[in-house]
């Protein structure tokens, strides 16, 4: 069935198949801004104007297609969490999974006992402890799947395994690092995983410029630091591997599902 090319006026990107007059019924539609509403009021008052007169055979399977692919929106897939694998130490691992079972099995149930309150009190559309919830829900659901793919790409590396060769002298992941800059100043760093950074206890991500710098050194070596104030060259006085120490989860202060949440429940009650 021949398919003629028309355009619609003050269309950004017109892209729109109208059949011939014996097969008016037959209306494609690519440009998804335009309904089939709308193109059957343009073709009954004529503002669709014949600007092309090209004749492009379809496949009627590919016309049910792209018909269908008109209206309907595909929904964008979750964003991966980490490209390759996870690098973590058991410390960090165990992180994750006391928080996301904080999540999963606490918080979240705690937010949904709120919405449903919050939703038997009538209109929702003035309902700012529905819409705080129902916001609060979808955070915590997506910090739930973020955590549940960190889980399953990790790879545990535990610094207190017994190592020999080089893997013993030379900085690699979970490696603690001693170093003094050009001017002489030593500091002392951990390599662990990205999910497990505290520059407070001096714990680096071994993807961090410092990190990459650090990474096959051995005592004695000189690295360059690619830093985005400038180059620096740092002398590398010891590597060795012991238990890396990473802060524990705790409960944030203020959640639902915390003491302080739930009296404010009840007494909203």
């Amino acid at each position: 069935m021949p398919l003629y090319r028309r355009v619609i006026h003050n269309c950004p990107k017109p892209d729109i198949w109208i059949a011939t007059p014996r097969y008016r019924q037959a209306l494609l539609v690519r440009y998804t801004n335009f309904r089939a509403e709308s193109i059957r009021q343009r073709i009954k008052h004529g503002t669709i104007h014949f600007l092309e007169s090209a004749v492009a055979p379809l496949d009627l399977r590919w016309k049910d297609y792209e018909m269908r692919k008109g209206f309907t929106r595909k929904p964008k897939a979750d964003e991966p969490a980490t490209q390759g694998k996870n690098y973590i130490t058991p410390s960090g691992l165990q992180r994750l999974h006391d928080e996301h079972r904080f999540l999963l099995s606490r918080e979240r149930p705690a937010v949904t006992e709120v919405v449903a309150w919050a939703a038997s009190n009538g209109d929702r559309s003035e309902n700012a402890d529905y819409q705080y919830g129902k916001r609060r829900l979808r955070q915590i659901d997506g910090r739930i799947r973020f955590l549940r793919k960190r889980i399953e790409a990790a790879e545990v590396v535990d610094p207190e395994t017994p190592r020999t060769g080089q893997a013993a002298t030379r900085a690699f992941f979970g490696a603690t690092v001693r170093y003094a800059n050009a001017a002489g100043v030593e500091r002392v760093v951990s390599i662990v995983g990205t999910d497990e950074v505290d520059l407070d206890r001096n714990h680096i991500s071994w993807v961090s410029p410092l990190g990459r710098a650090l990474l096959k050194s051995a005592a004695g070596d000189s690295v360059v630091l690619q830093a985005p104030g400038g180059t620096e060259y740092l002398d590398v006085l010891e590597v060795c591997y012991e238990r890396i120490s990473v802060e524990p989860f705790r409960e944030p202060p203020g959640s639902e599902s915390s003491s302080k949440g739930s009296s404010r429940r009840r007494h909203s009650n």
